[in-house]
């Protein structure tokens, strides 16, 4: 844990240090060796909520990103189940950002805990099994409603690169005619796409980790730089894309949207707050 009670103030750990903790009111001990991260600990404990994860320093630095009063908040539900998620903004998003591998079981548990919930997780270690693949036009502008993109995949260069059919050209299509489709290359359309791409790429991740693919809340991917990857299907589509957004845009909005689903929905200038 980043922050501990001690003169009923929350606090970061320090040498020798000894407090109690917010979520259970067991004593905690610093530790602040030269080797590790500064955290408080439960004295004879492995810790309170069992969802747990040890502390890494990207972790750490995700929190840091909020002001304190928004780090390590405690929930107790009215059975008595308490956790205490990593990030809770003053507008109600819980933040959980996860570097471990988790089971669909408690990924399920704690998006109906914590509902309002928004994750990031930690993609460094499957980075090189990620690809990035061509741009795809904003799902809302009027000419993604024509077309129909094939899946990329790692080894399939033609769609990788981009390819399509149009639904305008090929009406009878999915109908069961069995008419062939005219497939058209991304080259086509690259500048239509350009002028309307906001965020949307399609990608392959070879041998992912399922569980953030039957996610229900919003989950965003850090590769370790200034951009979040958030996993969706195109347009409402069984097209699986990813929407790109600078970190910074993120932390701004989720500090001032109500919703979880809301971030990165919309544009704000520089310093405004969300329209009530």
């Amino acid at each position: 844990m980043q922050l501990a009670l001690r003169n009923g103030e929350r606090v970061e750990a320090f040498p020798g240090g000894l407090a109690v903790c917010p979520t259970c009111g067991a004593e905690m001990i610093a530790k602040c060796g030269p080797r590790i991260m500064h955290h408080w600990a439960h004295q004879g404990r492995r810790s309170c909520d069992p969802w747990w994860e040890n502390e890494t320093e990207w972790h750490r630095e995700w929190k840091n990103q909020f002001p304190v009063a928004c780090r390590e908040i405690s929930y107790t539900a009215p059975d008595g189940e308490v956790h205490r998620a990593d990030i809770v903004t003053a507008t109600g998003i819980t933040i959980e950002v996860q570097h471990s591998a988790m089971t669909d079981a408690e990924r399920i548990s704690r998006e109906a805990f914590y509902r309002n919930l928004v994750w990031v997780i930690d993609g460094r270690g499957f980075r090189n099994n990620f690809d990035l693949y061509h741009m795809l036009p904003d799902p809302t502008a009027p000419m993604a409603a024509d077309l129909v993109w094939f899946s990329a995949r790692r080894g399939m260069d033609g769609a990788n690169d981009g390819a399509f059919w149009r639904r305008s050209e090929n009406p009878n299509a999915g109908r069961g005619s069995g008419s062939m489709v005219l497939i058209h290359p991304f080259r086509d359309i690259r500048r239509e796409v350009m002028a309307n791409y906001c965020g949307h790429q399609q990608y392959d991740w070879v041998r992912p980790r399922t569980t953030w693919l039957s996610a229900r809340c919003p989950v965003y991917v850090d590769f370790g730089d200034e951009w979040l990857f958030r996993l969706e299907q195109y347009g409402g589509s069984s097209l699986r894309c990813v929407y790109r957004i600078a970190k910074r845009k993120f932390i701004h909005d989720a500090m001032i949207e109500m919703r979880a689903g809301d971030i990165a929905s919309r544009f704000y200038p520089v310093g405004a707050s969300a329209p009530v």
